[in-house]
């Protein structure tokens, strides 16, 4: 409690920027109270006044493991990730072989293209049609707007197709199931399509081949209709407004009734051109096919020539917390069936 009330203090001046003598006032008033109770156990430490000291010292000592570990693996990860010029020489010529589908890769890297990545594409020279890098942050306010919510950004040339998205929640928002973030998602891609990623970002047209600055982006204001239909279906107005379809190619006959995806424009927006037509019937085309989610599953261990202290705290400590600790949200509620781990060795 003493602790709390010294950092409240610093949230008073640094983050509600109010006067100083507030936070002293605020220090004198509750750091006397709780001093008061904080010396009455010292006083009576060695009759069993011993026990919440004890305890309070176990559980910083968890904390600052964990803190360590979490940064040091983080920082492995940044130091790992791989190039966007070693994502352009990716070439037909390596072998690697896109399929249909969206894979959703999870990163904690919001530059850049994760190890995992890589590790994935040497062992298995093959990865989806469509491939967006998701980040997931939380932002210290308690909401973020839904029209705030996505930035977008793409990576590499557009015919590479590959995406990033940063998904920013408050940590009073609400994660909505899975279903209804798909959508979102995918619709946020879309959007930034359908806007021009060289009129989001105020970038001409050459710089398409790095990768460029991420883009707020709107999901609501396309809108993804999944349909069960079997008819084929084409790229052309609507009474009210513009539908963008993806292409249906000639597959052998199936039995029932199969899912469709069209994309549906705001009335006002202008007719788009052909290569945002084909990109956005590519994407739609992935959607059909459905989504996999690649996540990455990292153990953990201490480099070479570490101190026993080090390796202590690495091998069995930190890999002790990892291995007890409840994962991230969307790892546990994402459906297992169409879930991807990727194993892979840190060294920190």
């Amino acid at each position: 409690m003493l602790v709390t009330t010294c950092l409240m203090s610093l949230v008073i001046v640094l983050c509600w920027h109010k006067s100083i003598f507030l936070a002293i006032g605020f220090i004198v008033f509750f750091g006397t109270i709780e001093a008061l109770y904080f010396s009455a156990a010292l006083i009576k430490f060695r009759e069993g006044a011993w026990v919440p000291i004890v305890l309070a010292f176990i559980f910083i000592l968890i904390m600052c493991i964990w803190h360590y570990g979490t940064i040091k693996r983080y920082e492995f990860d940044v130091q790992s990730k791989v190039s966007i010029n070693w994502l352009l020489g990716l070439s037909p010529n390596l072998g690697i072989v896109r399929v249909r589908g969206i894979g959703l890769i999870h990163t904690e890297l919001e530059t850049g293209v994760p190890a995992i990545f890589s590790h994935f594409v040497t062992n298995l020279p093959a990865f989806h049609q469509v491939l967006i890098f998701m980040c997931i942050k939380n932002v210290p306010i308690p909401h973020v707007r839904p029209e705030e919510r996505f930035l977008v950004g793409r990576i590499g040339p557009k015919q590479y197709r590959m995406y990033r998205c940063i998904v920013r929640y408050g940590y009073h928002d609400f994660h909505k199931d899975d279903i209804e973030f798909e959508k979102e998602l995918v619709c946020s891609v879309a959007e930034f399509i359908r806007s021009g990623s060289s009129k989001l970002n105020g970038m001409p047209e050459e710089f398409d081949e790095e990768e460029q600055r991420m883009a707020v982006v709107r999901s609501n204001s396309i809108r993804m209709l999944e349909e069960e239909a079997t008819v084929e279906k084409t790229v052309g107005p609507s009474q009210a407004s513009r539908e963008i379809r993806s292409p249906s190619p000639t597959p052998p006959p199936v039995v029932g009734p199969k899912k469709r995806v069209r994309f549906v424009l705001p009335a006002a927006s202008p007719k788009p051109n052909a290569g945002v037509q084909e990109e956005l019937q590519e994407l739609s085309d992935a959607r059909e096919a459905g989504m996999a989610f690649i996540l990455g599953h990292s153990h953990v261990k201490a480099k070479s020539g570490s101190s026993f202290l080090r390796r202590f705290v690495i091998n069995f400590c930190y890999d002790f917390l990892r291995r007890n600790s409840r994962g991230p949200n969307y790892a546990v509620s994402i459906p297992h069936a169409s879930t991807l781990e990727v194993g892979m060795m840190y060294y920190i």
